[in-house]
């Protein structure tokens, strides 16, 4: 076993930092303050490569792994986590699908310009009454001559209005055949019944974009449905175990940022004439912190590589994905904590990384879920 990565790997990583660094750092305050979706930087994300790192070459897409895909959205996440949440659900939810299930014709007209950024990609799956079961999902797709007319409402949609392609699920069967009664569909953006609902005030994330996708009497094309009918239910589970490697990064990534930001705030703030750093309580809340990153991390690299080489990687995903996401969570905390009641003001970036924490412990599977999929694999 050997767990030093390539140089590929580190030029990769160096690259994607000096970016989050260079370009992301100086605004994010901004697009947080203003719930600022900025077009600009996805388009600096293609440039760079970032939107088709794990796909080939003849796509357009850099012939990397999903190893690579982690490590980028990673350090993104450590300065941004709204960017790192964007090329996430871009890659896995948007852009992975097409890739998995679609024919060659799907994939040169629509895969090619998401993997080279020039369009942005999103997955419509969650509904008002359909969310950690998604089997109660009640948008309806029902087939009219050489067209689908899709009907119904997606909630909680990342990349939203932005978005110009979409990778939508819905019921083409009766309810009798449970997991066997859905299909996906690639819907463009513009179709005639697609329209925009409700755009969600959030409490993190707030430099991407949410809101409801709405279908009346939509009209899809027969070509755009997305593999086989009655496969969708499958296709959704298998696109959110990847999807989880992508939070799970995220995840990483703002608990690495939030453990930097509280290392530094403890070694220049002064109390009973003393950094606090020097105070074992500090160094002890450091050391958890440092602790749980770098086993979130291992736990991600691990499932992300997994899936490189072909094999099942649905529970690693899912350990990844709860470890990494109560990291953040508690690593934000623990800044906060740090920074006494200046963390809690928006003058520090504490405050703003523990409400991007937050999101990653429901989106893509609630910690109570991944626990469930752990268990029945256990037992099974």
């Amino acid at each position: 076993m050997d767990f030093k990565l390539g140089e590929e790997y580190e030029m990769l990583r160096q690259s994607v930092r000096d970016f989050a660094e260079g370009v992301l750092a100086a605004g994010v305050v901004d697009r947080d303050e203003k719930e600022y979706f900025d077009r600009s930087i996805y388009e600096k994300m293609g440039e760079l490569g970032l939107t088709g790192i794990p796909f080939e070459e003849k796509y357009g897409g850099a012939g990397m792994d999903y190893l690579a895909y982690a490590i980028a959205v990673e350090e993104l996440g450590r300065v941004d986590a709204s960017a790192a949440d964007t090329l996430s659900s871009h890659v896995s939810l948007g852009a992975w699908p097409i890739w998995r299930w679609g024919t060659e014709e799907q994939k040169m007209k629509y895969l090619v310009p998401l993997v080279e950024g020039k369009k942005l990609g999103a997955f419509g799956l969650t509904e008002a009454g359909a969310g950690s079961d998604a089997v109660a999902m009640t948008c309806k797709a029902v087939l009219d001559g050489d067209s689908y007319i899709l009907n119904g409402r997606k909630i909680f949609i990342t990349n939203a209005e932005a978005a110009d392609t979409y990778v939508v699920f819905a019921r083409t069967g009766p309810k009798e055949m449970r997991s066997k009664a859905f299909s996906a569909f690639i819907v463009e953006k513009g179709t005639p019944g697609f329209t925009f609902g409700k755009f969600e005030k959030k409490m993190g994330l707030r430099g991407t974009q949410n809101c409801d996708l709405v279908f009346e009497d939509c009209r899809i094309p027969k070509e755009n449905l997305l593999g086989q009918e009655g496969e969708g239910f499958k296709m959704s589970m298998e696109t959110l175990d990847g999807g989880r490697i992508g939070i799970a990064a995220q995840s990483v990534g703002i608990a690495q940022g939030a453990f930097e930001l509280a290392l530094a705030y403890a070694k220049q703030r002064v109390q009973f004439g003393k950094p606090i750093s020097a105070l074992q309580a500090i160094q002890f809340k450091l050391a958890d912190m440092a602790l749980e990153v770098k086993a979130s991390r291992l736990l991600t690299y691990d499932a992300a590589w997994r899936k490189s080489q072909g094999l099942d990687f649905g529970t690693d995903a899912a350990m990844a994905k709860l470890k990494a996401s109560e990291t953040a969570n508690r690593a934000a905390n623990q800044a906060v904590q740090i920074h006494g009641g200046y963390g809690y003001t928006r003058d520090y970036p504490a405050e703003r990384i523990m409400r991007d924490a937050k999101i990653t412990e429901i989106y893509e599977g609630t910690s109570e879920i991944q626990r469930v999929v752990i268990g029945n694999a256990i037992l099974r």
